[in-house]
């Protein structure tokens, strides 16, 4: 076969090692030897000998948002070969979490991560009043973490002397020893998704790193 598509740019090449690699802009290929975990739906294609397997639907077995009452379940992918995930051709990017991290993301935004990674869900603090809560899930341990965002992420960086007031629709995630608080912008509410009114932004203080997409999430999106 010739032509474009069969170029090195397209062609999957060996696997350097186990674990997870971006495998191009919208995929992350996940080499086998054991277990990993990833979200429901999200495999697009794998080789070797591997099984899948649906995890519980209770608390522990999903990331859940309750702001739109939906969760993410997840799937354990176990044995030995390589899977590809992706998610409606989002853009995909690898986080390693060391001893002592603690990296707080939407469950929307996970893709899949290492079996070695534990998480716990917990309440956005401060934003527990709106749209029934907010919650997100915490990742620590050591390992990776496959995400996927809408576009290229925005990192901005967090210091006591400049806090960062973001879209609870537009947020990934944000690292570990940042505050969370409401922030209500009676004057730009007219500018905001269109709206009029009072405008609600989450508050991070402290010292570390946010992580926002560059749009918001739409209600036709979201279902």
């Amino acid at each position: 076969m010739k032509g474009d598509l069969f170029t090195n740019d397209h062609m999957v090449q060996p696997a350097a090692g186990p674990g997870m690699s971006v495998q191009n802009a919208k995929s992350i290929r996940y080499v086998v030897d054991g277990e990993m975990l990833a979200r429901q739906g999200a495999m697009v294609a794998y080789r070797g000998d591997l099984r899948f397997e649906r995890k519980g639907q209770g608390v522990g077995g999903m990331l859940k948002r309750a702001v739109t009452g939906e969760g993410l379940p997840l799937m354990a992918v176990r044995g030995q070969g390589e899977a590809w995930f992706a998610h409606e051709a989002q853009n995909c990017f690898v986080v390693g979490v060391e001893p002592g991290d603690e990296f707080t993301v939407n469950g929307r935004n996970v893709l899949c991560f290492d079996a070695t990674l534990s998480y716990r869900i917990q309440t956005v603090k401060g934003a527990g009043i709106t749209g029934g809560g907010l919650f997100n899930s915490v990742f620590t341990g050591q390992g990776a973490l496959g995400l996927i965002c809408e576009g290229n992420p925005l990192v901005i960086p967090v210091s006591p002397q400049q806090p960062v007031f973001v879209d609870t629709d537009a947020v990934v995630g944000w690292t570990a020893r940042l505050g969370t608080s409401l922030h209500r912008s009676q004057s730009i509410g007219s500018m905001l998704r269109g709206g009029s009114g009072e405008a609600v932004q989450l508050r991070l203080d402290g010292d570390g790193y946010v992580v926002v997409r560059p749009s918001e999430l739409s209600p036709q999106k979201e279902h």
